[in-house]
Protein backbone atom coordinates (compact mmCIF):
# COMPACT_ATOMS: atom_id res chain seq x y z
CA UNK A 1 0.00 0.00 0.00
CA UNK A 2 1.05 3.62 -0.35
CA UNK A 3 2.78 4.91 2.77
CA UNK A 4 2.97 8.51 1.53
CA UNK A 5 0.68 10.75 -0.46
CA UNK A 6 1.79 10.29 -4.08
CA UNK A 7 3.86 13.19 -5.39
CA UNK A 8 1.75 13.17 -8.55
CA UNK A 9 -1.28 14.20 -6.49
CA UNK A 10 0.53 17.31 -5.22
CA UNK A 11 1.84 18.65 -8.54
CA UNK A 12 0.18 19.30 -11.87
CA UNK A 13 1.04 16.42 -14.23
CA UNK A 14 0.19 18.58 -17.27
CA UNK A 15 2.99 21.08 -16.62
CA UNK A 16 6.75 20.73 -16.60
CA UNK A 17 7.14 23.49 -14.02
CA UNK A 18 5.15 25.28 -11.35
CA UNK A 19 3.03 27.71 -13.36
CA UNK A 20 1.58 29.33 -10.22
CA UNK A 21 5.00 30.06 -8.77
CA UNK A 22 6.30 31.39 -12.09
CA UNK A 23 3.24 33.61 -12.55
CA UNK A 24 3.47 35.15 -9.07
CA UNK A 25 7.20 35.80 -9.42
CA UNK A 26 6.59 37.41 -12.82
CA UNK A 27 3.82 39.65 -11.43
CA UNK A 28 5.95 40.73 -8.46
CA UNK A 29 8.92 41.53 -10.70
CA UNK A 30 6.75 43.51 -13.14
CA UNK A 31 4.85 45.34 -10.40
CA UNK A 32 8.11 46.09 -8.63
CA UNK A 33 9.62 47.56 -11.80
CA UNK A 34 6.59 49.84 -12.26
CA UNK A 35 6.61 50.99 -8.64
CA UNK A 36 10.39 51.51 -8.54
CA UNK A 37 10.04 53.70 -11.64
CA UNK A 38 7.22 55.63 -10.00
CA UNK A 39 9.09 55.96 -6.68
CA UNK A 40 12.26 57.08 -8.48
CA UNK A 41 10.60 60.02 -10.22
CA UNK A 42 11.73 63.15 -8.43
CA UNK A 43 13.53 61.21 -5.71
CA UNK A 44 16.55 63.46 -6.11
CA UNK A 45 14.66 66.40 -7.49
CA UNK A 46 15.33 70.00 -6.52
CA UNK A 47 14.50 73.38 -7.95
CA UNK A 48 16.69 74.37 -10.87
CA UNK A 49 18.09 70.85 -11.32
CA UNK A 50 15.33 69.22 -13.38
CA UNK A 51 17.70 67.82 -16.01
CA UNK A 52 19.94 66.25 -13.39
CA UNK A 53 16.90 64.81 -11.59
CA UNK A 54 15.63 63.32 -14.87
CA UNK A 55 18.97 61.63 -15.55
CA UNK A 56 19.04 60.33 -11.99
CA UNK A 57 15.55 58.84 -12.44
CA UNK A 58 16.47 57.00 -15.64
CA UNK A 59 19.71 55.81 -14.07
CA UNK A 60 17.82 54.34 -11.13
CA UNK A 61 15.18 52.53 -13.20
CA UNK A 62 17.82 51.38 -15.69
CA UNK A 63 19.88 49.96 -12.84
CA UNK A 64 16.81 48.19 -11.46
CA UNK A 65 15.92 46.67 -14.84
CA UNK A 66 19.52 45.52 -15.22
CA UNK A 67 19.38 43.85 -11.80
CA UNK A 68 16.16 42.06 -12.83
CA UNK A 69 17.86 40.76 -15.99
CA UNK A 70 20.87 39.54 -14.02
CA UNK A 71 18.52 38.03 -11.44
CA UNK A 72 16.60 36.13 -14.11
CA UNK A 73 19.86 34.75 -15.51
CA UNK A 74 20.83 33.60 -12.01
CA UNK A 75 17.34 32.10 -11.59
CA UNK A 76 17.74 30.08 -14.79
CA UNK A 77 21.20 28.96 -13.68
CA UNK A 78 19.80 27.92 -10.32
CA UNK A 79 16.98 25.83 -11.77
CA UNK A 80 19.28 24.27 -14.39
CA UNK A 81 21.41 22.60 -11.72
CA UNK A 82 20.02 19.63 -9.81
CA UNK A 83 19.35 20.34 -6.15
CA UNK A 84 21.68 17.49 -5.19
CA UNK A 85 24.52 19.26 -6.99
CA UNK A 86 23.70 22.45 -5.08
CA UNK A 87 24.08 20.43 -1.88
CA UNK A 88 27.64 19.52 -2.80
CA UNK A 89 28.43 23.03 -4.03
CA UNK A 90 27.16 24.55 -0.78
CA UNK A 91 30.12 23.01 1.09
CA UNK A 92 32.37 25.26 -1.01
CA UNK A 93 30.11 28.28 -1.41
CA UNK A 94 29.31 28.69 2.31
CA UNK A 95 32.93 29.24 3.47
CA UNK A 96 33.44 31.41 0.38
CA UNK A 97 30.54 33.60 1.52
CA UNK A 98 32.10 33.95 4.98
CA UNK A 99 35.41 34.90 3.32
CA UNK A 100 33.71 37.73 1.40
CA UNK A 101 32.22 39.04 4.65
CA UNK A 102 35.73 39.06 6.16
CA UNK A 103 37.18 40.85 3.12
CA UNK A 104 34.57 43.61 3.49
CA UNK A 105 36.24 44.62 6.74
CA UNK A 106 39.71 44.90 5.17
CA UNK A 107 40.52 48.62 4.81
CA UNK A 108 40.32 49.73 1.20
CA UNK A 109 38.28 46.76 -0.06
CA UNK A 110 34.80 47.47 1.27
CA UNK A 111 32.83 50.53 0.17
CA UNK A 112 31.28 52.64 2.92
CA UNK A 113 27.87 54.29 2.58
CA UNK A 114 26.19 56.13 5.46
CA UNK A 115 28.61 54.67 7.99
CA UNK A 116 28.17 51.03 6.89
CA UNK A 117 30.72 49.00 4.94
CA UNK A 118 28.50 46.44 3.19
CA UNK A 119 29.47 46.65 -0.49
CA UNK A 120 32.21 45.79 -2.93
CA UNK A 121 32.32 48.26 -5.80
CA UNK A 122 33.02 46.94 -9.29
CA UNK A 123 32.81 50.03 -11.47
CA UNK A 124 29.29 51.46 -11.11
CA UNK A 125 27.98 48.18 -9.64
CA UNK A 126 27.85 47.55 -5.90
CA UNK A 127 27.77 43.97 -4.61
CA UNK A 128 26.42 43.27 -1.10
CA UNK A 129 27.67 39.83 0.03
CA UNK A 130 25.28 39.62 2.99
CA UNK A 131 22.30 39.18 0.64
CA UNK A 132 23.81 36.11 -1.02
CA UNK A 133 25.06 34.77 2.32
CA UNK A 134 21.45 34.56 3.55
CA UNK A 135 20.72 31.95 0.85
CA UNK A 136 24.05 30.17 1.41
CA UNK A 137 23.22 29.85 5.12
CA UNK A 138 20.00 28.04 4.15
CA UNK A 139 21.90 25.59 1.92
CA UNK A 140 24.51 25.00 4.62
CA UNK A 141 22.00 24.41 7.41
CA UNK A 142 19.86 22.14 5.22
CA UNK A 143 22.91 20.00 4.46
CA UNK A 144 24.06 19.97 8.09
CA UNK A 145 20.68 19.09 9.62
CA UNK A 146 20.13 16.26 7.14
CA UNK A 147 23.58 14.79 7.80
CA UNK A 148 23.06 15.16 11.54
CA UNK A 149 19.44 14.01 11.69
CA UNK A 150 20.24 10.98 13.90
CA UNK A 151 21.69 13.06 16.73
CA UNK A 152 19.69 16.23 16.17
CA UNK A 153 18.14 16.13 19.65
CA UNK A 154 21.56 16.33 21.25
CA UNK A 155 22.40 19.86 22.44
CA UNK A 156 25.88 19.72 20.92
CA UNK A 157 24.71 18.43 17.54
CA UNK A 158 21.47 20.40 17.32
CA UNK A 159 22.65 23.73 18.72
CA UNK A 160 26.37 24.13 19.46
CA UNK A 161 27.85 22.97 16.15
CA UNK A 162 25.57 25.00 13.84
CA UNK A 163 25.87 27.99 16.20
CA UNK A 164 29.63 28.30 15.68
CA UNK A 165 29.61 29.37 11.99
CA UNK A 166 26.34 31.26 12.48
CA UNK A 167 27.86 33.20 15.37
CA UNK A 168 30.83 34.09 13.18
CA UNK A 169 28.53 35.31 10.40
CA UNK A 170 26.43 37.28 12.87
CA UNK A 171 29.53 38.94 14.31
CA UNK A 172 30.82 39.87 10.84
CA UNK A 173 27.46 41.36 9.90
CA UNK A 174 27.28 43.38 13.13
CA UNK A 175 30.78 44.74 12.45
CA UNK A 176 29.71 46.13 9.05
CA UNK A 177 27.33 47.15 10.78
CA UNK A 178 24.19 45.37 9.51
CA UNK A 179 22.15 44.27 12.52
CA UNK A 180 19.05 43.68 10.37
CA UNK A 181 20.72 41.03 8.20
CA UNK A 182 22.28 39.43 11.28
CA UNK A 183 18.83 39.16 12.90
CA UNK A 184 17.34 37.69 9.71
CA UNK A 185 20.06 35.02 9.51
CA UNK A 186 19.65 34.08 13.18
CA UNK A 187 15.86 33.79 13.03
CA UNK A 188 16.01 31.73 9.82
CA UNK A 189 18.41 29.41 11.65
CA UNK A 190 15.99 29.15 14.58
CA UNK A 191 13.14 28.28 12.20
CA UNK A 192 15.18 25.61 10.45
CA UNK A 193 16.28 24.18 13.81
CA UNK A 194 12.63 23.86 14.84
CA UNK A 195 11.63 22.22 11.54
CA UNK A 196 14.61 19.83 11.76
CA UNK A 197 13.56 18.50 15.17
CA UNK A 198 15.80 20.30 17.66
CA UNK A 199 14.42 19.90 21.19
CA UNK A 200 12.04 22.70 22.18
CA UNK A 201 13.80 23.50 25.46
CA UNK A 202 17.12 23.76 23.60
CA UNK A 203 15.43 26.02 21.05
CA UNK A 204 13.89 28.11 23.82
CA UNK A 205 17.31 28.70 25.35
CA UNK A 206 18.73 29.76 21.98
CA UNK A 207 15.79 32.10 21.41
CA UNK A 208 16.31 33.80 24.78
CA UNK A 209 20.03 34.13 24.04
CA UNK A 210 19.39 35.67 20.62
CA UNK A 211 16.96 38.23 22.05
CA UNK A 212 19.40 39.05 24.86
CA UNK A 213 22.26 39.59 22.41
CA UNK A 214 20.11 41.77 20.11
CA UNK A 215 18.90 43.82 23.09
CA UNK A 216 22.48 44.31 24.28
CA UNK A 217 23.62 45.39 20.81
CA UNK A 218 20.79 47.93 20.66
CA UNK A 219 21.50 49.25 24.15
CA UNK A 220 25.26 49.54 23.51
CA UNK A 221 24.80 51.62 20.35
CA UNK A 222 23.51 55.17 20.76
CA UNK A 223 22.31 55.17 17.14
CA UNK A 224 20.34 51.92 17.46
CA UNK A 225 18.95 52.89 20.87
CA UNK A 226 17.79 56.27 19.57
CA UNK A 227 16.12 54.60 16.59
CA UNK A 228 14.34 52.13 18.88
CA UNK A 229 13.13 54.87 21.22
CA UNK A 230 11.95 57.02 18.28
CA UNK A 231 9.99 54.06 16.93
CA UNK A 232 7.88 54.11 20.08
CA UNK A 233 6.85 57.75 19.44
CA UNK A 234 8.15 59.06 16.10
CA UNK A 235 5.96 62.17 16.37
CA UNK A 236 7.99 63.33 19.37
CA UNK A 237 10.82 64.23 16.95
CA UNK A 238 9.21 64.33 13.47
CA UNK A 239 12.09 66.23 11.87
CA UNK A 240 14.86 64.26 13.58
CA UNK A 241 15.14 60.57 14.42
CA UNK A 242 11.44 59.98 13.68
CA UNK A 243 11.56 61.59 10.23
CA UNK A 244 11.59 58.45 8.08
CA UNK A 245 8.77 56.73 9.93
CA UNK A 246 6.63 59.88 10.09
CA UNK A 247 6.93 60.42 6.32
CA UNK A 248 6.13 56.74 5.67
CA UNK A 249 3.02 56.94 7.87
CA UNK A 250 1.89 60.12 6.11
CA UNK A 251 2.26 58.31 2.77
CA UNK A 252 0.30 55.29 4.02
CA UNK A 253 -2.45 57.46 5.49
CA UNK A 254 -2.73 59.58 2.34
CA UNK A 255 -3.55 56.53 0.21
CA UNK A 256 -6.80 55.71 2.04
CA UNK A 257 -8.85 53.03 0.20
CA UNK A 258 -7.98 53.51 -3.49
CA UNK A 259 -4.85 55.67 -3.38
CA UNK A 260 -4.03 58.98 -5.00
CA UNK A 261 -3.25 57.33 -8.33
CA UNK A 262 -0.24 55.60 -9.89
CA UNK A 263 2.62 58.06 -10.18
CA UNK A 264 0.87 60.73 -8.09
CA UNK A 265 2.64 60.23 -4.76
CA UNK A 266 3.71 63.46 -3.09
CA UNK A 267 5.83 61.90 -0.35
CA UNK A 268 8.27 60.34 -2.82
CA UNK A 269 9.19 63.70 -4.31
CA UNK A 270 11.07 65.48 -1.55
CA UNK A 271 10.06 63.88 1.74
CA UNK A 272 10.29 60.08 1.97
CA UNK A 273 13.92 58.81 1.98
CA UNK A 274 14.79 55.61 0.09
CA UNK A 275 11.33 55.56 -1.50
CA UNK A 276 12.36 53.05 -4.19
CA UNK A 277 13.79 50.41 -1.84
CA UNK A 278 13.39 50.51 1.96
CA UNK A 279 10.04 52.38 1.81
CA UNK A 280 8.62 51.09 -1.47
CA UNK A 281 5.46 49.75 0.21
CA UNK A 282 4.72 53.21 1.60
CA UNK A 283 4.65 54.55 -1.97
CA UNK A 284 2.44 51.64 -3.04
CA UNK A 285 0.07 52.43 -0.16
CA UNK A 286 -0.08 56.11 -1.11
CA UNK A 287 -0.60 55.56 -4.83
CA UNK A 288 -2.74 52.40 -4.82
CA UNK A 289 -4.28 52.59 -1.36
CA UNK A 290 -5.58 49.77 0.81
CA UNK A 291 -6.67 47.83 -2.28
CA UNK A 292 -3.12 47.82 -3.67
CA UNK A 293 -1.63 46.71 -0.37
CA UNK A 294 -4.28 43.99 0.02
CA UNK A 295 -3.46 42.68 -3.48
CA UNK A 296 0.26 42.68 -2.61
CA UNK A 297 -0.35 40.76 0.63
CA UNK A 298 -2.46 38.18 -1.22
CA UNK A 299 0.29 37.69 -3.83
CA UNK A 300 2.90 37.25 -1.10
CA UNK A 301 0.63 34.80 0.72
CA UNK A 302 0.11 32.67 -2.39
CA UNK A 303 3.86 32.76 -3.10
CA UNK A 304 4.66 31.46 0.38
CA UNK A 305 1.91 28.83 0.11
CA UNK A 306 3.44 27.52 -3.13
CA UNK A 307 6.91 27.46 -1.57
CA UNK A 308 5.77 25.31 1.34
CA UNK A 309 3.81 23.08 -1.06
CA UNK A 310 7.07 22.46 -2.91
CA UNK A 311 8.69 21.65 0.44
CA UNK A 312 5.87 19.22 1.21
CA UNK A 313 6.29 17.46 -2.14
CA UNK A 314 10.02 17.08 -1.53
CA UNK A 315 9.26 15.63 1.91
CA UNK A 316 6.80 13.15 0.40
CA UNK A 317 9.43 11.78 -1.97
CA UNK A 318 11.94 11.55 0.89
CA UNK A 319 14.38 14.29 -0.10
CA UNK A 320 15.00 15.95 3.26
CA UNK A 321 17.70 18.28 1.93
CA UNK A 322 15.35 19.74 -0.70
CA UNK A 323 12.63 19.97 1.95
CA UNK A 324 14.82 21.98 4.32
CA UNK A 325 16.04 24.26 1.52
CA UNK A 326 12.49 25.07 0.41
CA UNK A 327 11.39 25.65 4.00
CA UNK A 328 14.39 27.89 4.64
CA UNK A 329 13.67 29.96 1.52
CA UNK A 330 10.05 30.28 2.63
CA UNK A 331 11.21 31.52 6.04
CA UNK A 332 13.66 33.98 4.45
CA UNK A 333 11.12 35.53 2.09
CA UNK A 334 8.38 35.57 4.73
CA UNK A 335 10.60 37.31 7.27
CA UNK A 336 11.85 39.96 4.84
CA UNK A 337 8.33 40.63 3.57
CA UNK A 338 6.91 40.95 7.08
CA UNK A 339 9.74 43.19 8.30
CA UNK A 340 9.48 45.44 5.22
CA UNK A 341 5.71 45.77 5.63
CA UNK A 342 6.09 46.25 9.39
CA UNK A 343 8.67 49.04 8.98
CA UNK A 344 6.52 50.87 6.44
CA UNK A 345 3.45 50.65 8.66
CA UNK A 346 5.30 51.55 11.86
CA UNK A 347 4.83 48.12 13.46
CA UNK A 348 8.55 47.38 13.90
CA UNK A 349 11.55 49.71 14.30
CA UNK A 350 12.92 51.26 11.13
CA UNK A 351 15.39 48.91 9.42
CA UNK A 352 16.65 48.85 5.87
CA UNK A 353 15.31 45.59 4.46
CA UNK A 354 14.06 45.48 0.89
CA UNK A 355 10.82 43.95 -0.35
CA UNK A 356 11.93 40.71 -2.08
CA UNK A 357 11.54 40.68 -5.88
CA UNK A 358 10.23 44.27 -5.87
CA UNK A 359 12.47 46.87 -4.22
CA UNK A 360 15.45 48.47 -5.91
CA UNK A 361 18.69 46.83 -4.81
CA UNK A 362 20.73 44.68 -7.15
CA UNK A 363 22.20 42.25 -4.62
CA UNK A 364 18.82 41.67 -2.98
CA UNK A 365 17.19 41.07 -6.37
CA UNK A 366 19.87 38.60 -7.46
CA UNK A 367 19.73 36.74 -4.12
CA UNK A 368 15.92 36.51 -4.27
CA UNK A 369 16.05 35.20 -7.83
CA UNK A 370 18.73 32.69 -6.85
CA UNK A 371 16.44 31.43 -4.09
CA UNK A 372 13.53 31.14 -6.53
CA UNK A 373 15.78 29.25 -8.95
CA UNK A 374 16.55 26.72 -6.20
CA UNK A 375 12.79 26.29 -5.68
CA UNK A 376 12.27 25.56 -9.37
CA UNK A 377 15.13 23.02 -9.22
CA UNK A 378 13.40 21.29 -6.29
CA UNK A 379 10.06 21.44 -8.10
CA UNK A 380 11.61 19.83 -11.17
CA UNK A 381 12.91 16.97 -9.01
CA UNK A 382 9.44 16.62 -7.47
CA UNK A 383 7.82 16.26 -10.90
CA UNK A 384 10.30 13.61 -11.96
CA UNK A 385 9.66 11.50 -8.86
CA UNK A 386 7.35 8.50 -8.78
CA UNK A 387 4.99 7.67 -5.93
CA UNK A 388 6.70 5.77 -3.11
CA UNK A 389 4.90 2.48 -2.47
CA UNK A 390 5.40 -0.36 -0.03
Amino acid sequence: MNVFTPVSSLVSPSSRFDVTLASIVGVLLAAGAVMVFSASVGIQGSLGMEAQASMETFWRIGKHLFSICVGLLVLVAGLSVDIGVWRRLSRLLFPLGILFLVLLLVPGLGHEINGSTRWFNIGPIGIQPSEIVKVLVILHLADYFVRSSVGIQSFVVGVVRPALPLGAIGALLVLEPDLGSAAVVLFIALGMMFLSGVRLHHLGGVLVTVFAVLAALIYMSDYRLQRFLCFQDPWADPTGCGYQLVQALIAVGSGEWLGVGLGSSVQKLFYLPHANNDFLVAVIAEELGFVGIAALVVLCGVLLWRIFQIARCASVRGDLFATRVAQGIGLLLAMQMMVHLGVNFGVVPTKGLTMPLMSAGGSSMVASCFAIGLLFSIDRSNRRARPVSK
